[in-house]
């Protein structure tokens, strides 16, 4: 346990890593602001206007199911299964005029062309370093239920692989909790399992082990990369991926569990598997964003938090209709981003970490015979809170029956702009000689939303 060889990453050991860092950029100003993204995928397609853009003055079969609910913020309006999210509104910034192009299955826009092709993370962490330099925990996590419940479903990789990388090294892929990595193996404490029997007994231990140390004087022989490296392995990287370490009145507050209700999800025939999409998300999801928010807070920089197919609201033998996806879908959406929101403006996040929630593609203005929205490439629904965004806004407009932007039309490349502007210094960015070039010319030219403050 004492080698810090057992934390390697592709033969590079945490001593070395941490030595590398601090050469490369230890005597210089951080490319990283120190601020963190969670980017909730909304797999499947989210609908606009029953989330984030409702329409009621319009024809019935376009008119937005269930009603609506007033927000926080006056004139405002969001679908009535968003009521947590209403309160939070004066904290939030919606686009209503965000199209990612795209009518088609994918992970738009996570990973695509605004993205070079790669995660949207690995873009960060090979500019800003694949580890945090303090607590070496990595830069670009991604969570999916199985993170959460061993169980319950991992990635779906039929429409693209969420850890792709594009033109960049494999290195710099996302860390996937639950995937099988070697380095989440590597990160637990190799001791025997009688030891854990008193768990008391295991703590009081370790402190005597840190307590002999520092006695004997035997860390001052230690090149301080490898006291480094020891205090990182002693304290526990896993630590951040423990949730059995929070507060149970938070992880309470977080748990989307009690949405889980089987009868609603009759309707989907197709066997079981449709079903479990619904019943994985309602059981891990606010837990998913819990975990993300403890892995901000440990130095991770981009945190993806990704669904599964559960926003494709087709209304046919896979999918609900959008009564009862909104109910089955919406309801846990809200809680758990409402949580999230609470959580973060109580432990005075609200600056340091941005919170993107956004699908692939929007939904159909007009309702289908089942009562369904299909795919619709037109106009999507983006929502943004955290990261300096200090007042309400609604940025853009749709058109009347919300298929097309009207004003402040707003793209991936905007989005993707947005994100690596906050997380990272693009004025000492530019300094940096060491750095690719086109990714340094990519990150820095890119233009973020407009309007967004």
């Amino acid at each position: 346990m004492m080698t810090a060889g057992g934390l390697a990453l592709g033969g590079l050991s945490l001593a070395d890593l941490l030595r590398t860092q601090a050469v490369a950029g230890g005597r210089e100003k951080p490319i990283r602001t120190g601020k963190s993204v969670v980017f909730l995928l909304q797999h499947g397609g989210p609908t606009q206007f029953e989330t984030f853009d409702p329409k009621l003055d319009v024809p019935d079969r376009i008119r937005t199911v269930g009603g609506v609910v007033q927000t926080s913020q006056p004139g405002v309006t969001f679908g009535s299964t968003m009521s947590g999210l209403a309160k939070w509104a004066h904290r939030m910034a919606i686009v209503r005029s965000y199209t990612s192009g795209s009518a088609s299955h994918s992970l738009r826009p996570l990973i695509g062309k605004a993205s070079r092709k790669a995660n949207i993370g690995t873009l960060f962490s090979r500019l800003a370093g694949a580890n945090d330099p303090k607590t070496g925990l990595p830069s670009n996590v991604t969570l999916f239920p199985n993170t959460i419940e061993p169980g319950a479903l991992g990635p779906d990789e039929r429409f693209g692989k969420f850890n792709q990388t594009g033109e960049i090294n494999s290195a710099y892929s996302a860390f996937t909790p639950g995937g099988g990595s070697t380095l989440q193996e590597n990160m637990k404490l190799r001791l025997p399992a009688k030891r854990f029997d008193d768990r008391a007994a295991l703590l009081k231990s370790l402190d005597g082990l840190r307590r002999d140390i520092e006695q004997s004087g035997a860390a001052e022989g230690f090149d301080k990369y490898r006291q480094q490296a020891f205090e990182i392995v002693l304290r526990g990287v896993a630590d951040a991926f423990d949730l059995s370490r929070e507060d149970p009145r938070t992880i309470a507050r977080y748990d989307t569990a009690h949405f889980v209700d089987e009868d609603r999800y009759s309707g989907v025939s197709n066997g079981g598997s449709a079903r479990r999409w619904y019943q994985n998300n309602a059981q891990t999801l606010g837990k998913e964003l819990l975990l993300a928010r403890r892995l901000c807070e440990a130095g991770c920089g981009f945190v993806t938090v990704a669904t599964r197919f559960v926003w494709d609201m087709h209304a046919d033998r896979n999918n609900l209709d959008i009564t009862r996806g909104m109910e089955a879908v919406g309801r846990p959406f809200d809680h758990a981003v409402s949580a999230f929101i609470e959580d973060c403006e109580e432990r005075g996040l609200s600056d340091d970490i941005l919170l993107v929630c956004v699908g692939e593609m929007g939904r159909t203005p007009r309702i289908n015979k089942n009562g369904g929205r299909d795919h619709w490439a037109g106009l999507a629904p983006l929502m943004l809170y955290g990261g300096g965004i200090t007042d309400g806004q609604v940025i853009g407009q749709s058109t009347r029956d919300g298929g097309e932007p009207l004003a402040d039309r707003t793209g991936s490349d905007n989005l993707v702009a947005t994100i690596l502007h906050t997380l990272l210094d693009i004025s000492e960015l530019r300094l940096r000689s060491e750095l690719p070039t086109n990714l340094v010319d990519f990150a820095s030219s890119g233009t973020p939303i407009r309007h967004l403050a």
